[in-house]
């Protein structure tokens, strides 16, 4: 896709992870260094600290893997790399960006045997 979109539909939440360690989310969390995020988006906004948590929103990817996981089930045209993560004050590239206390809310919250989505989009755009 590539078209700085977010994906619209409901999607399941299977895993997390961050640069941070587990803040205590019962999701499967991977903590990891490639989470690091340097530089600024488009219009100059440091990037730093955006993926300290990361929640995966399954649009073309395999539920319940790491968030970093590349496998794109419906091709990489379709796109794919969406998440709910910390705001670093600007921009995404079609992720959903929350506040740090939110995400570390929301990590809490999670519970994989309440089957967790996530609802994006307009009204008009989810009733076609």
């Amino acid at each position: 896709m590539g078209d700085l979109r977010t994906p619209i539909g409901a999607f399941t939440l299977t895993a997390a992870g961050g640069l941070l360690p587990n803040p205590g989310t019962r999701l499967p969390y991977d903590q990891s260094f490639s989470f690091t995020l340097r530089g600024r988006d488009f219009l100059g906004t440091p990037l730093a600290g955006s993926f300290d948590y990361v929640v995966g929103i399954d649009y073309n990817r395999v539920r319940g893997t790491t968030p970093l996981d590349r496998q794109r089930p419906l091709g990489p045209e379709a796109g794919g790399g969406i998440w709910l993560h910390v705001s670093h004050g600007g921009p995404t590239q079609g992720c959903v960006s929350l506040t740090r206390q939110h995400m570390e809310e929301l990590l809490l919250a999670l519970d994989p045997e309440q089957q967790p989505v996530v609802v994006m989009g307009d009204a008009d755009s989810l009733r076609r």
